[in-house]
């Protein structure tokens, strides 16, 4: 059961980290395939193993959040993600399901899955008054402004009857073309290129400046509604033509069928004509087209039961793998990666691909100077599966890893002993380590320092007037202007450099959340930084918590916390810390201080909540019993305390009461919150 405990804590934060750089970064690391299979092996857990499940699993919410450059913004409706099926059998097998649950003939409706960002436009009383990214289905991103420049998004809904309230939601997509074009304006002015078009829409989106993003051929195609008021359609297909009348961008390629024959026809054509199009799509969705039946089917806690989105297989080619090199990254890991002979992958040009670890390389059997099959799985990231063995002429050499650091010289050594990856130890003064520590903590996620970029990290460095990330706050004039990338030939000050000093200053009042990303901690990112920075409020309180009390706030676990902890028993860490500190950056969250540790009467419990409650959100009623001390679950097991139900509370309250659980209803959990445990006979 540990090892089985062990892999499922692995999977969770692999996922979540996956999520926060799809979603949020826009920069995935993972392929489409890769995290499905992720995805799967931890389903497949939590149904082998029930009690395992908690409210944070990646098989329990939608997406990963939202980021950090944005207001917050709560849909009226739950945005919902979708499930995949990637064979025959599989959409078969749910269509089976539909047929059987709905109790009813049913239509489908066929879309194509369109590879952008989704989102949510509110609209009242005509007007666009609101529009968000997904986030995790419950909170998204306000990214009204930039969305207003898009063309073709109408600021008025026109026609009638129009609704007091509807939630439009589409997917905001950067058109083949128009992708392409950015591309090259980028790699021309010396900038980094998108790695595809979804990533260039999600960014274009995301950009600070919405001058930016209205001038990028941004498109929208909507594909859904959400809540709304006095619109009420009978069926998808009828609201769709509705939207269009109003104004809205809606796509003409959907259709409407009657059996799961004509679904796998419109499944085969778009396989073959998915390049015709003027976006990147990597799949058909379907949806029971019937509103009652959408409404009696229902939907789990990520994704509705009457709709799935039926996956392509990842595209393929041949091309020479010329040589493996290595990276070295900010944590020490030294990565492999293969060095191609350009080749084109679903229209993009691919010269590299990871190849993850030496054993990685091995596991392949790949040689340099081998043909190999490259697969843009998912169309994101560039994978080599294998070589083409039939093809080799006795000049192929096999990969052999370095055994020192390419930046530094150090040799190189697995973190622990188990680790597969190696990593160059020296950590405080590997040059390539030290490089991207300082881009990593200048960049969105980090201190977010406009002005300080690669090339200006390098230029500290390799300067000598900052010899790590500690350092970075004591700059001033004097010193920066001993480097020539932040000044004039007649050696002063560039605007440049006055203005990264503004920002410099300007950056030491973040939150302490960012404060504890930009330390580079293994496992740490902004989820866990938040959790961390909302549970303890001060550096110093970080510091001084337990495993067990840093592990038991939410969305940080035993994994991280075990990082945090042997991080804060190096010298030179707590060094940066204190550097930081005296240089006035903030190391205490003035805007929301720690929480107050007053009575948990519900300490020890373990707490679901399912159905719909008037007290509040189901997220809000869990914080509630969360600031008395309970722990919320997101599924019933033996060892649950007692279950909250509300109205239409379904499978979990027949699962309460075959085991034997507690459940408290408004009234009783009323009596709960003000009286405790006892007035309720928990």
């Amino acid at each position: 059961m540990e090892k089985v405990q062990k892999r499922y804590a692995e999977l969770v934060a692999q996922i979540d980290e996956a999520q926060q750089r799809y979603y949020v970064e826009d920069a995935p690391t993972l392929s489409d395939a890769e995290y499905d299979a992720l995805l799967h092996e931890l389903q497949k857990i939590e149904e082998d193993h029930p009690e395992l499940v908690s409210a944070d699993s990646p098989t329990q919410r939608v997406g990963a959040g939202r980021g950090s450059s944005f207001a917050a913004v709560r849909h009226a409706e739950k945005m919902l993600s979708l499930d995949n099926v990637f064979n025959e059998d599989e959409l078969m097998a749910w269509a089976k399901r539909v047929e059987r649950d709905a109790g009813a003939p049913v239509h489908y409706l066929c879309e194509l899955k369109i590879d952008g960002l989704a989102i949510n436009l509110t609209y009242e009383k005509g007007r666009l008054v609101r529009a968000a990214t997904r986030g995790d289905g419950q909170t998204g991103e306000d990214v009204t402004a930039n969305v207003m420049g898009i063309k073709r998004i109408p600021h008025r809904l026109t026609g009638k009857p129009i609704p007091d309230l509807v939630e439009i939601r589409g997917e905001i997509f950067f058109p083949t073309e128009g992708f392409l074009d950015l591309n090259a304006s980028l790699v021309a002015a010396g900038e980094r290129p998108f790695a595809n078009p979804r990533n260039a829409a999600s960014g274009s989106l995301r950009m600070k400046d919405a001058t930016v993003t209205a001038k990028r051929p941004l498109r929208l195609i909507v594909h859904g509604i959400g809540a709304r008021t006095g619109f009420d359609p009978d069926r998808q297909s009828e609201a769709y033509e509705l939207l269009k009348e109003w104004g809205l961008p809606t796509s003409d390629r959907w259709k409407v069928v009657k059996t799961i024959d004509e679904v796998r026809k419109q499944i085969a054509y778009y396989a073959e004509h998915r390049h015709d199009l003027e976006h990147d799509i990597d799949g058909v969705v379907i949806k029971v087209d019937e509103v009652a039946l959408q409404r009696k089917l229902g939907s789990t806690s990520r994704a509705p039961r009457w709709a799935i989105a039926y996956k392509y297989p990842p595209e393929e080619a041949n091309t020479k793998l010329l040589g493996v090199s290595v990276n070295v990254g900010r944590t020490g890991r030294v990565t492999p990666f293969a060095q191609l002979e350009a080749v084109q992958v679903s229209g993009v040009t691919v010269t590299s691909a990871t190849l993850h670890n030496q054993q990685e390389v091995k596991r392949k059997g790949v040689l340099i100077g081998d043909t190999v099959v490259i697969r843009r799985a998912g169309d994101v990231i560039p994978e080599i599966l294998g070589p083409v063995v039939d093809l080799r002429d006795g000049s192929e050499t096999e990969f052999v890893m370095p055994t020192h650091c390419p930046s530094c010289n150090t040799k190189l050594a697995p973190a622990k002993e188990a680790d597969v990856d190696l990593r160059c130890p020296n950590t405080q003064q590997c040059p390539a380590q030290l490089v991207e520590r300082i881009f990593y903590l200048a960049g969105r996620d980090g201190f977010d320092i406009e002005g300080l970029g690669y090339k200006g990290a390098q230029g500290l460095l390799e300067s000598g007037i900052i010899t790590d990330e500690g350092d970075l706050f004591s700059l001033d004039e004097e010193k920066l202007g001993k480097t020539s990338f932040y000044t004039n030939k007649n050696g002063a000050i560039s605007s440049n450099g006055r203005k990264f000093l503004e920002n410099l200053e300007a950056s030491k009042q973040q939150p302490l959340w960012r404060v504890i990303v930009s330390l580079s901690i293994r496992h740490v990112g902004p989820t866990a930084a938040i959790a961390l920075a909302d549970q303890f409020g001060s550096m110093e309180a970080i510091e001084n918590a337990t495993v067990e009390q840093m592990a038991a706030a939410e969305g940080v676990g035993n994994i991280i916390a075990v990082s945090l902890k042997e991080w804060f028993t190096v010298p030179w860490h707590r060094e940066v810390v204190r550097k930081w500190a005296e240089a006035g950056v903030r190391m205490v969250d003035d805007a929301k201080p720690a929480k107050p540790a007053g009575p948990q009467p519900l300490a020890g419990m373990t707490a679901v909540v399912t159905g719909t409650l008037t007290l509040g959100t189901r997220d809000e009623i869990q914080d509630m019993l969360v600031d008395l001390g309970a722990k919320i679950a997101g599924s019933v097991s033996k060892k649950t305390s007692f279950v909250v139900v509300g109205e239409n509370a379904g499978s979990k309250l027949t699962k309460a009461e075959s085991l034997g659980v507690p459940t408290l209803d408004e009234e009783a959990l009323n009596k709960l919150l003000k009286d405790g445990p006892a007035a309720v006979g928990l």
